[in-house]
């Protein structure tokens, strides 16, 4: 897969995947088809994150009554969605996932500085001894996420037990996330030309939380 180090993976560019982009970029797409294409992606962010996390050998007996050579995970893992666009991708975590723990936080740009504010968190109690799926649609400036990332540091989860999962990433968030968190890894979709002079993403497809949820 091609990255731009070690810690960052993309999706390969197939024409599948492509073309999903194509259909959640467009300014026309409807609402219903933004959430089900967009799911198709997020699925595969997901499964991808799965193939990064610890396996050991597991031999299983199938119904022939034969020995077959697999593997098992090492440990738990939880979701943690960065309120609200974040929660979009909690389904396609649990469609994976049986039964997997999810956690909230919750961010939103002070107006007087115009820095990022924790205003909530809910995590699993053991948070600390699990892997972490932390999800949100874009990474653009990289500073909602970067909050999140110390909320899970202080919480006494390894930085690199934590795994960023996102739809569209600006190269500005990925530098400034790769040199502030080292040992997290992102899973993203694309990493698109850059930011604007609005810290939007471009080319992007607006606000995922506002096509996503609002009709």
């Amino acid at each position: 897969m091609a990255s731009q180090s070690s810690n960052v993976v993309i999706l390969p560019p197939t024409n599948q995947l492509r073309g999903l982009y194509s259909i959640i970029r467009d300014k026309d797409t409807s609402r219903s088809d933004f959430i089900f294409y967009s799911d198709r992606i997020i699925r595969l962010l997901v499964e991808e994150g799965l193939n990064h996390l610890p396996v050991t050998e597991h031999e299983v007996t199938t119904p022939t009554g034969a020995l077959y050579q697999g593997v098992k995970f090492l440990g738990k893992i939880c979701g943690v969605s960065i309120m609200r666009a974040g929660e979009s991708m909690e389904q396609g975590l649990r469609d994976c996932c049986r039964s997997v723990r999810i956690g909230k936080i919750l961010i939103q740009r002070d107006e007087e500085t115009t820095q990022p504010k924790l205003f909530y968190d809910k995590l699993p109690e053991d948070i600390a001894d699990r892997f972490v799926f932390l999800l949100d649609p874009m990474l653009a400036t990289g500073g909602s996420a970067s909050m999140a990332v110390h909320v899970l540091i202080s919480r006494g989860v390894p930085e690199e037990r934590i795994f960023f999962l996102n739809l569209i990433a600006a190269p500005e968030g990925i530098k400034m996330f790769t040199e502030r968190f080292p040992k997290v890894k992102i899973i993203t979709g694309v990493i698109d030309q850059g930011l604007d002079e609005h810290a939007f993403i471009n080319p992007g497809l607006g606000d995922f939380g506002d096509r996503y949820y609002c009709i």
